[in-house]
């Protein structure tokens, strides 16, 4: 066999944690020259916690097809999508979608969910089902074809769409979890049969679940047709941090701001200090920064859902628990006031930071908790 020139897109932490990511990129090493990249970006803590930056490109912000596009154009032989879904229904149902959204008919092998007794190798391709099944045998996974997979999840679809009402069928829920769109909570699943309700580009119902109306305003305007649908835990493992050393200047100190936006956070991995509005927003974004050892002022109402399994936050930190509903309100002062409306600014001390940012608080309510 010639040798192949092999991309691997990692999607997921669960892949990352479980080891399994690791271990396939070495089993590909007997085939050929193997990149690797993140498609996702919950992921990417996931490949820092696991030391793998050098084996896995973390380095851009960048949708699973996207990565799989990359690949494509830069000419590799075969392109490799490794993930750990929660169930084989969620994970052929995202492979599915990554293939369908990538130009053209990439070279794509899918490899899912490779710990489970249902763990699955599917060869998107036919003129790759020779390779799938030589991977499908080393890695004692079952060979699934992608007209198992759309027949089954096409099989049936509640959703009437009218002119200009959209609907989508979530595969794979259980009852009882949150459901992101775009990397926001906007409700939560009361069964396993969950489809989303979309007007005029407005989410506007959920079948099967309860909607979230905050979230949904938060999110705005979608196409929910390309949107990026999950369920559940963002992710499940527990796991040790790992803190990366990075040099500061200690003259000034930079501060930013995120509103409502985590999952992108890591653009702000050389700030000082970073204020965060919206609970899952706090949560998520201080466990990411907590690696970068950057301590977080987080602005919330207690209105929390719960998006990783165990959040962590740097020293230093500061959590301030509003009345519900005054998150966004007080956030909104905060940026206006103390940040000028620019994402990040520079400070000569952060104590005083805190006091101005605490009077602004004190202005517009004095109920509230500091954590």
């Amino acid at each position: 066999m010639d040798t192949l020139k092999i991309g691997v897109v990692v999607h997921g932490p669960e892949i990352v944690d479980s080891g399994y990511a690791q271990k396939f990129i070495e089993l590909l090493e007997d085939y050929g020259i193997v990149k690797a990249r993140l498609g996702g970006t919950m992921g990417r803590t996931a490949v820092i916690d696991a030391h793998l930056e050098d084996k896995i490109d973390i380095s851009q912000k960048l949708f699973p097809s996207q990565s799989v596009d990359m690949f494509n154009q830069e000419n590799f032989d075969v392109i490799f999508l490794i993930n750990y879904g929660k169930s084989s229904v969620t994970g052929h149902a995202f492979g599915y979608k990554v293939y369908n959204n990538s130009q053209g008919h990439p070279p794509l092998i899918q490899m899912e969910r490779p710990g489970e007794e249902d763990g699955s190798v599917v060869a998107w391709r036919s003129d790759l089902e020779e390779l799938a099944e030589d991977i499908s045998i080393k890695m004692d996974l079952l060979m699934v074809s992608p007209e198992e997979i759309t027949k089954n999840l096409f099989k049936e679809n509640p959703c009437q769409e009218i002119s200009d009402r959209l609907c989508r069928k979530i595969a794979g829920v259980s009852p009882n979890e949150n459901i992101f769109v775009n990397g926001i909570v906007i409700g939560k699943s009361n069964s396993s049969d969950v489809s989303i309700i979309a007007e005029n580009g407005l989410i506007t119902d959920i079948i099967g679940g309860e909607l979230k109306k905050h979230g949904v305003e938060k999110l705005g305007i979608i196409n929910l047709k390309k949107a990026i649908v999950k369920t559940g835990l963002l992710r499940k493992s527990r796991v040790k941090p790992r803190i990366l050393k990075l040099k500061r200047s200690n003259h000034k100190f930079s501060v930013s701001y995120v509103n409502h936006a985590a999952e992108d956070i890591y653009r702000l991995k050389n700030s000082d200090m970073v204020v965060t509005v919206g609970d899952d927003t706090t949560l998520v974004a201080a466990d990411i920064l907590y690696r970068f050892n950057i301590p977080i002022i987080g602005i919330t109402d207690g209105d929390l859902d719960k998006v990783v399994e165990e959040g962590f936050k740097a020293e230093g930190s500061l959590i301030i628990e509003l009345e519900s509903g005054w998150d966004d309100l007080v956030g909104d002062k905060i940026f206006l006031e103390l940040f000028n409306r620019e994402e990040t600014i520079e400070i000569e001390n952060i104590e005083n930071f805190k006091s101005k940012l605490i009077q602004i608080i004190n202005e517009l309510t004095s109920n509230y908790q500091l954590k």
